[in-house]
Order: structure tokens, then C-alpha cells, then sequence
């Protein structure tokens, strides 16, 4: 065993022995610490579930009305140009909204395709390159009342083209 794999197999042990040890050392309460701050996140879990149940809804009633594959194939001709599959486009407009159904597209993807295939590869380096941008503003800013994130909204989905481009013209540079 060489010492980077013993190095990660104590690192979390250590840190938590670390904090363990710095708290009582500064005489803080460590185990009750440790129960409150559980006690707050199942209070944060219970107050995002109803924007967690509105987005999943919302990407169910997207997918399932046609819209998205409607909007594939009006961007087909667009993408052929470009040397882009279209097989990858769902997977970008749906990464910035659910990381699971990106998931589940980037799987569907990879067992058709195969994951040494230029697709393959794209899907998985799109899946790495982009957060659920949608999501996080929906749900997380929501659970804590911000209203204003329309520079976050801005920021974040910029993040998610500027990745879902990077993704196409690497995955296009190692495969040429």
C-alpha cells in the first residue's frame, strides 16, 4: 500500500479527531454541538422538500410534453454544422436544472454509446464541467429566503455554458 492510498485512508479520522480535540480543548460542548447542528439540517431537509417536489415535477412535465426533444430536433440542423451529436443536447439543458436526471441522460447515454465513445466521453466530461444551477437557486436559496438571485442566476448558468463548451471543444481535441 503506497502512501498516498494510507494518507487518505486516515485523513478524515484525523481531521475528526482534530476537531474532537480542539473543541474540548476550548471547552465547547462537542457532542451537543454535534446534535444541534442535526437537529438544524433535518429542519433545513423538511424545509426544501416542497422546492425539491416543484423542480422534479417541473423537469418531469418538460420532458414528458415533447418540448425538449421538439427543441433537439429544431437544433439538429445548427449542431451538425458544428460537429456536435445531438444525443448531447438534452443532457445540456437538463445538467443546469437536475443533476439526477443528468445522471440518469449521461447513463443513458454511456450504455448506449459506450464510455470509451466520443459521446461517451462528452457526456461524462459535461456531467463533471456543470452544476445543477437551477437547482441549487431553486432550492437551496429558496429553503433560506433569498429572492434576489438574478446575478447568481447569471453567473451560474454562464458557469454551465462556459463548461458545457469547454467539455465539447477538449472531448473534440482528444478525439480528433
Amino acid at each position: 500500500m503506497g502512501i498516498i492510498n494510507i494518507i487518505s485512508l486516515w485523513l478524515i479520522p484525523i481531521i475528526i479527531g482534530f476537531i474532537l480535540i480542539y473543541g474540548t480543548v476550548k471547552k465547547v460542548p462537542t457532542y451537543e454541538t454535534f446534535v444541534e447542528g442535526g437537529k438544524e439540517g433535518i429542519k433545513i431537509s423538511f424545509s426544501i422538500i416542497p422546492y425539491l417536489v416543484g423542480m422534479l415535477v417541473s423537469i418531469s412535465i418538460f420532458r414528458a410534453s415533447g418540448a425538449l426533444e421538439a427543441l433537439m430536433n429544431l437544433m439538429k440542423p445548427a449542431l451538425e454544422v458544428l460537429h456536435i451529436p445531438a444525443e448531447i443536447v438534452p443532457l445540456a439543458f437538463i445538467r443546469p436544472i437536475s443533476g439526477t436526471a443528468a445522471l440518469g441522460l449521461t447513463s443513458d447515454i454511456i450504455a448506449t454509446y459506450g464510455p470509451d465513445s466520443f459521446i461517451g466521453v462528452l457526456a461524462a466530461t459535461m456531467q463533471g464541467s456543470t452544476d445543477t444551477t437551477l437547482y441549487v437557486l431553486t432550492v437551496y436559496f429558496g429553503a433560506v429566503g433569498i429572492r434576489k438571485m438574478g446575478d447568481a442566476l447569471k453567473v451560474g448558468l454562464l458557469a454551465d455554458v462556459v463548461g458545457i463548451l469547454a467539455a465539447i471543444i477538449i472531448v473534440s481535441i482528444l478525439f480528433s
